[in-house]
């Protein structure tokens, strides 16, 4: 497995897939052909399809100069190799292609070529979630002491920056009321859903408050500020909701958190490499799904889990978002994903304490459900995977 570094990205919302790793595409263009006269960029299949709402084009803009760039939307080719493809010409002043690139955003800000080998080292040892659960159990150590044993050095800075983003993105988008950009019109809910929760008893407060924090961050994502991809930039509320509300919860310490957020990691990077983060790929459940897994790992170890309670956390997480569509209304990361993260930020607390009862023995691991995650998504028609072409999509106007 890759780097963590890899997995928790900062960066501008609202899409990993549809807005960073476009933006990091037409950065390394740039450096590759910096004298061309001008540039061409055609996007392909759900990158194409839901481009204009997940800012694609902007982010592109952002970095090739807009004054000699023409972007083309191409919903109609579906490349085999990932359904986000992009196609770059760079042009001189006659019109001729000097150079051409093409790549994939496969996720969470990720880039791939087809054939290519990838450019980034594998640096764990592991194949899966199971290995990182026996790997504890014979060296006697925490599941959050892998990323120091096999990432890089400098690992536990990275998870301070992510965490001093997240706590950032949440408090940013608590102070805000107005209205997000698009054509929905959608009210900020954050800073109202915070404001009632406070009122309300023990059990109340805590659904009040873990939504409140899921939905500023997605709020901010949706306006194109900065957010942690966890595991993507649409379902970036859920682990940092969870977080901020067990730090106060638990009175955990900020070295606790980033201990947590290594965990959280170590189940997203399986999901990653042996399923899928990207929703054009797979749906929801590479998404909110990941994220729900992700965050009941982080909650259960900040809970004291054993190794296996932490796995099945996880699991259970994962498992009940199977089959999860990614339909965005209008191709904008708003409705349903939005609200789809606040109600697994509380889901992810129920999967960490109920994984807490047990004794983390289970029939079912979390390696089985990325698998079927996988699997059903290749299964779910195109339209149900990031196209803003079924589901929800297509009933809200």
């Amino acid at each position: 497995m890759k780097s963590l570094k890899e997995l928790f990205r900062i960066g501008l919302g609202p899409s990993s897939s549809h807005t960073m790793g476009p933006g990091f595409a037409a950065g390394e263009f740039l450096r590759r052909y910096p004298e061309a006269a001008s540039y061409r960029v055609e996007l392909q299949g759900s990158l194409a399809a839901t481009g204009r709402g997940h800012l694609t084009d902007r982010a592109i803009l952002r970095v090739l100069p807009e004054a000699k760039t023409g972007i083309l939307w191409h919903p109609e080719i579906i490349p085999a190799f990932h359904p986000n493809g992009m196609h770059f010409s760079a042009l001189d002043a006659a019109g001729r292609i000097q150079g051409e690139w093409t790549v994939y955003s496969v996720g969470g800000g990720a880039l791939r070529t087809e054939g290519d080998p990838e450019d980034t080292p594998e640096v764990y040892p592991l194949q899966n979630f199971s290995d990182a659960v026996a790997w504890s159990e014979r060296e006697g150590r925490p599941l959050w002491r892998l990323p120091d044993a096999y990432d890089a050095p400098d690992i536990r800075d990275h998870f301070a920056k992510v965490w001093l983003q997240m706590k950032s993105s949440i408090e940013a988008g608590l102070n805000k009321d107005d209205v997000l950009p698009g054509d929905l019109h959608l009210a900020r809910k954050a800073c109202s859903v915070y404001a009632k929760a406070k009122l309300h008893q023990k059990s109340f407060r805590r659904t009040g408050l873990v939504s409140a924090y899921a939905l500023a961050a997605c709020e901010e994502n949706a306006s194109g500020n900065m957010v942690v991809t966890a595991p993507t930039c649409g379902s970036c509320g859920v682990l940092p909701a969870v977080l901020r509300y067990s730090q106060e919860w638990l009175e955990c310490t900020d070295e606790q958190i980033l201990n947590a957020i290594a965990v959280a990691g170590i189940v997203g990077n399986t999901a990653k490499q042996n399923g899928s983060i990207s929703g054009a790929e797979v749906g929801c459940q590479g998404e909110v799904g990941v994220a729900c897994a992700m965050a009941a790992a982080a909650a259960a170890s900040l809970l004291g889990g054993t190794a296996p309670q932490i796995e099945y956390a996880a699991e259970i997480g994962l498992e009940h978002f199977l089959g999860l569509t990614c339909d965005p209304v209008l191709g904008l990361v708003q409705i349903p994903c939005i609200e789809r993260n606040a109600l697994a930020a509380n889901r992810s607390m129920v999967a960490a304490e109920y994984a807490l009862l047990s004794d983390g023995k289970h029939r079912v691991s979390f390696d089985n459900v990325v698998s079927v995650m996988k699997s059903t998504g290749h299964d779910l028609p195109a339209l149900y995977r990031e196209t803003a072409g079924g589901g929800l999509a297509m009933v809200v106007h």
